[in-house]
């Protein structure tokens, strides 16, 4: 059975916003691996709209963001949304019933399934399906912008800190 893991960077004050920082060479590489070591992802439509920056083929990218784009390219990802009617290469729509289609993944997989993006992980946090939490806590304050949790939630259970490169800790939680 697969894990859903949310994961995503996130600023001293909690906020998540993928342009405010940019992951070190150890950071980029440490994605690069976990990208390849996924069953796939799982987005709502803003953050899948984000990723697919990675489907394209950008002449100046260096190695490692060929690396990671090739990686991304590779596994699969579901789409929830209720806007969209297509979605990109390797990747299929969810649009009905979220609870029921993530419950499906969950049993007919195995490893990591990793989601991105607070609201979705809020909706599937509600319906008991996130396994495990991993925040990649950066050296920034924002003040403003989108919060890692999207509302309210059960106590967490630490089980795990990570230093990742120069400046950025992973913490790892698990629902009590």
């Amino acid at each position: 059975m697969a894990k859903i893991v949310y994961a995503l960077n996130m600023s001293l004050d909690g906020y998540v916003d993928h342009m405010a920082f940019q992951p070190d060479p150890v950071l980029f590489r440490h994605f690069i691996d976990d990208v390849r070591g996924l069953t796939g992802s799982l987005y709502g439509r803003l953050m899948y709209e984000t990723m697919r920056y990675w489907d394209e083929d950008d002449l100046e990218w260096n190695a490692p963001e060929r690396e990671y784009a090739a990686a991304w390219q590779s596994k699969p990802k579901w789409v929830v949304s209720r806007t969209l009617k297509s979605v990109g290469p390797n990747a299929s729509l969810i649009e009905g019933d979220l609870e029921a289609a993530v419950r499906e993944l969950k049993t007919k997989h195995e490893g990591e399934i990793e989601v991105a993006g607070p609201q979705l992980a809020q909706s599937l946090t509600e319906l008991g399906l996130v396994d495990e939490y991993r925040l990649y806590l950066h050296p920034v304050v924002l003040g403003h912008g989108k919060s890692f949790f999207a509302g309210p939630r059960h106590p967490l259970r630490l089980i795990a800190s990570d230093r990742i490169g120069e400046q950025v800790i992973r913490l790892t939680y698990v629902p009590v």
